[in-house]
C-alpha cells in the first residue's frame, strides 16, 4: 500500500477534504480517502504534497491518428479552410503516422489523462491503443452527404468498426454538414439495437447553420472545392442541431462536441426531444481554429451532462485536459475549479460508461490520481500544472 497526502482530496463524489489522505494498493485501486494520515503507513509508504489531488482526467474527444499533422495546419482561418488544409496534408507515411500517435498518447499519459473518446477514420490506431495504458473507446467515424452513397459509406465503415474489434468502439456519424439525411437513418437503425455510444461534431462554425438555414456560407465552396453535387439539398429553415437531432436514435448515449456557435434556442430544441444528450467542451482547438469560445455560460445547469475534450495536435498545441480548463476559466471566471474537475473527470467517465472505475476517488476504484499544482488558492493559474500520480 501507499498514502498520498495533499492540501486538498478531490474525491468528486464528496466534498473536497483539507489535508486528504488517499490510500492505494500496487494496482492502483483505492484502499481509503481520510482527513488525517493513517497511522500504520510510513517511510516510503507515504507522500507529503502540495496541491490537489483528483482523479485521472477523461479526455472524451481526440483524433490520435492526426498527431503527425501538428503545426501543419495554419491556425485561425475557419472551420473551412481547415478542413481544406487537413485533406490537402493528411497524408503521410504510415510509420509517420503511428510514431506520432505513440507520442501523443503518451502525451496524454503524462497529462493525466486515463480514459480517450477517440475518433478514427482509417485503423492505423489500433496497434497504439492495444498496448497504451490508457483506456480508449474508438468512434469509427462515418461521413458522406450524397444520399445515393449513404448505403456504401455505411458499409465500409461496419468494416472498419470490425478491425477494431474487440477494442471498445462504436459507430457514430461525423457532423450535420458531412453526413445526408440517409446516412443519419442508417447510424439511427443501426444504434436502436445493442451498444453503440454516438459522438458527432456539432456547430462549429457559424458557416453550418448558415448552410441548414439558407443554403448559404461557405460550405457550399467546400463542396465545390472537392466536387460534391449537392444541388438535392434544400434549406432547413432552421439551425443544424435542430435539423438533426429528430435523425439520432434515443436509445443511445449521444455527445454533441464543439457547440461553438450552439444558442439557447438549440438548447432548448434539444429538450424537447427524447434524446439523451451530452455536451464536450474543446476551447484549445475552438481558439485554434475559429478563434471564438462556445457560450459555456448557456449550457451551465441546463441538466446536461459535461465534458471536455482536446481534438487533435492538428488543431491545438498540446493535449492535455489542464490546458482546458484554464482556458475556460480565464474565460468565464464564474467557473470553479470544483466544477471544472467534474467536467473532466466524472461527467466523461459516465459519458463514456466507465464510471464504475474511473471518475471519482472511491473505495474499490482504479481511477488514477493526478496532483494539481500551481493554484491561486482554488483557482488555476498560468502556472498551474498537472502530474501524474499513479
Amino acid at each position: 500500500m501507499k498514502s498520498f497526502k495533499a492540501d486538498y482530496v478531490f474525491p468528486v463524489c464528496g466534498d473536497p477534504i483539507k489535508n486528504g489522505v488517499v490510500t492505494i494498493d500496487d494496482l492502483g485501486r483505492i484502499i481509503s480517502v481520510a482527513d488525517n494520515h493513517p497511522p500504520d503507513l510510513k517511510g516510503d509508504h507515504f507522500e507529503h504534497l502540495k496541491g490537489i489531488i483528483c482523479p485521472g482526467f477523461i479526455n472524451t474527444h481526440c483524433h490520435l491518428e492526426l498527431s503527425h499533422l501538428k503545426d501543419r495546419v495554419v491556425p485561425g482561418r475557419g472551420l473551412i479552410n481547415f478542413i481544406k488544409d487537413i485533406q490537402a496534408v493528411r497524408t503521410a507515411d504510415n510509420a509517420a503516422i503511428l510514431q506520432a500517435a505513440e507520442s501523443a498518447d503518451h502525451e496524454m499519459y503524462e497529462n493525466g489523462i486515463v480514459a480517450v473518446g477517440d475518433i478514427s477514420n482509417s485503423n492505423v490506431s489500433i496497434a497504439v491503443k492495444a498496448k497504451s495504458k490508457i483506456h480508449y473507446h474508438t468512434f469509427v467515424e462515418s461521413f458522406g452527404f450524397l444520399p445515393e452513397k449513404a448505403r456504401e459509406v455505411f458499409e465500409k465503415a461496419l468494416l472498419l468498426l470490425n478491425e477494431f474489434k474487440p477494442q471498445s468502439c462504436s459507430l457514430t456519424a461525423h457532423a450535420p454538414y458531412s453526413v445526408s439525411k440517409e446516412l443519419f437513418k442508417l447510424i439511427k437503425r443501426y444504434s436502436d439495437t445493442g451498444s453503440n455510444l454516438i459522438s458527432v461534431h456539432n456547430q462549429e462554425t457559424e458557416d453550418e447553420n448558415k448552410f441548414y438555414r439558407y443554403r448559404l456560407g461557405g460550405f457550399l465552396d467546400l463542396y465545390e472545392h472537392f466536387g460534391i453535387d449537392i444541388s438535392y439539398f434544400k434549406s432547413q429553415a432552421r439551425n443544424s442541431l435542430q435539423s438533426t437531432i429528430p435523425l439520432l436514435t434515443n436509445k443511445q448515449e449521444i455527445l454533441l462536441v464543439h457547440n461553438t456557435f450552439t444558442n439557447l434556442k438549440d438548447i432548448y430544441f434539444i429538450k424537447r426531444f427524447d434524446r439523451k444528450i451530452h455536451f464536450c467542451f474543446c476551447p484549445g482547438a475552438n481558439l485554434y481554429i475559429e478563434n471564438k469560445l462556445p457560450k459555456v455560460e448557456l449550457f451551465v445547469d441546463q441538466g446536461f451532462n459535461i465534458t471536455l475534450g482536446t481534438d487533435s495536435l492538428a488543431s491545438n498545441s498540446k493535449l492535455c485536459i489542464l490546458n482546458e480548463m484554464r482556458l475556460l476559466q480565464e474565460k468565464f471566471p464564474s467557473l470553479s475549479t470544483t466544477r471544472l474537475i467534474e467536467w473532466a473527470t466524472i461527467n466523461g467517465a459516465r459519458y463514456l460508461g466507465i464510471d464504475d472505475e474511473k471518475g471519482t476517488i472511491e473505495d474499490g476504484k482504479t481511477p488514477g490520481l493526478n496532483l494539481i499544482t500551481g493554484l491561486d488558492g482554488l483557482r488555476i493559474t498560468p502556472d498551474t500544472k498537472v502530474k501524474r500520480l499513479v
